[in-house]
């Protein structure tokens, strides 16, 4: 079958569909970290037609076509690229969309397609195997290993020569609330454990400030009176999520900390009330925490704590992009059709 100057079959080319639905979701995830679920039903309708499809192909043509074709890498396919992806998403090494976009190669892209455009038959690294999902996800993980590379030769070629240098960049503070990813540092130094932004901006919006208000008083907004009588809804984070904000007047959640310092003891300066509540939880790390749901993708108060200190003392903070593993799974993809499988390929060369 052929389609404007693409031969394949018929099932193979309307896999190719699902390359600009793929490129669409990378781009997405780089700016919001954020894709939608309802993305990956019309996807994994395509794979689950197109399967059923090239099924009734094989199996009419018989032979190796049923047997070698189809058979043995679709079985690879569903009953091994499938439980990685689950188990990678249960072991915390990606997140659900990551997962969710495997999942879905597995069913759209089981067996190797080919398509001649002209005199150029592509692709042209092959494996024994045929399991066209499982060369995308190796192609994959080898450019997730590569950014480590490429930014370690960024922050060289800069002059920038540090123990992260190979996970991030730095960035100004003003840029903080429009950027994703993770503080590579705290107050005594770099970090590889630092505050993710997103908490970052939960934590803000909660507060009803701003990273500048919290810069310019750092010493007010440290001391857990001055949180929110009623805390506004932190979001999820995302930079264009909807803002309320009130400018952090005093709280109930503080006043109701404050008497319950004050019990059973004799009476005291409300300065050192303030001075008790504030040593037993700096800028209301655990009251925020306790006060929302779910965890802020996984903060501690202590991450928290470091993490605003970080950004309130230094004009320039190391982050980590967080690159979203869509981004390598594209690049994956667009590599697995134009060339190949580069794991297969860079071992031939030996």
């Amino acid at each position: 079958m052929s389609l404007a100057f693409v031969s394949a079959t018929g099932p193979d080319l309307l896999r190719l569909l699902a390359l600009p639905v793929f490129a669409w979701t990378a781009v997405r995830d780089i700016k919001t970290r954020r894709v939608s679920s309802h993305v990956w039903v019309p996807l994994s309708l395509l794979g689950a037609g197109t399967l059923l499809w090239e099924g009734v192909l094989a199996w009419h043509a018989g032979g190796t076509a049923w047997i070698h074709e189809f058979i043995v890498p679709a079985t690879v396919s569903l009953g091994l690229v499938v439980p990685l992806a689950y188990l990678f998403w249960w072991a915390g090494g990606f997140g659900g969309a990551d997962a969710k976009a495997l999942l879905v190669l597995a069913v759209v892209f089981p067996t190797q397609p080919i398509y001649v455009i002209g005199s150029w038959t592509t692709p042209t690294a092959l494996t024994p195997i045929g399991t066209f999902s499982f060369t995308i996800l190796t192609n994959a993980v080898l450019v997730a290993l590569a950014i480590p590379v490429l930014l370690a030769i960024r922050n060289a070629a800069a002059g920038r020569f540090t123990s992260v240098m190979a996970l991030g960049w730095p960035v100004s503070w003003e840029r903080l609330p429009e950027t994703h990813g993770q503080l590579l540092e705290g107050p005594p130094g770099r970090s590889t454990s630092g505050l993710d932004l997103d908490a970052l901006r939960m934590y803000l919006r909660w507060r009803g400030l701003t990273l500048a208000d919290v810069r310019e008083s750092p010493e007010r907004y440290r001391d857990p009176a001055t949180l929110p009588e009623e805390p506004n809804p932190p979001t999820d984070g995302a930079v264009a999520a909807a803002v309320r904000a009130d400018g952090g007047a005093p709280t109930a959640i503080a006043a109701a900390a404050n008497r319950d310092s004050t019990e059973g003891s004799s009476a005291g300066s409300d300065d050192a009330v303030s001075t008790t509540a504030a040593v037993d939880d700096p800028w209301g790390a655990e009251a925020f925490l306790d006060d929302i749901e779910g965890t802020a993708y996984g903060t501690a108060p202590e991450q928290l704590r470091a993490g605003l200190e970080a950004v309130t003392t230094n004009e320039t903070v190391w982050i980590s992009p967080g690159t979203p593993f869509l981004v390598p799974i594209f690049a994956g993809l667009v590599i697995a059709l134009g060339y190949g499988d580069l794991l297969f390929g860079l071992l031939g060369l030996f």
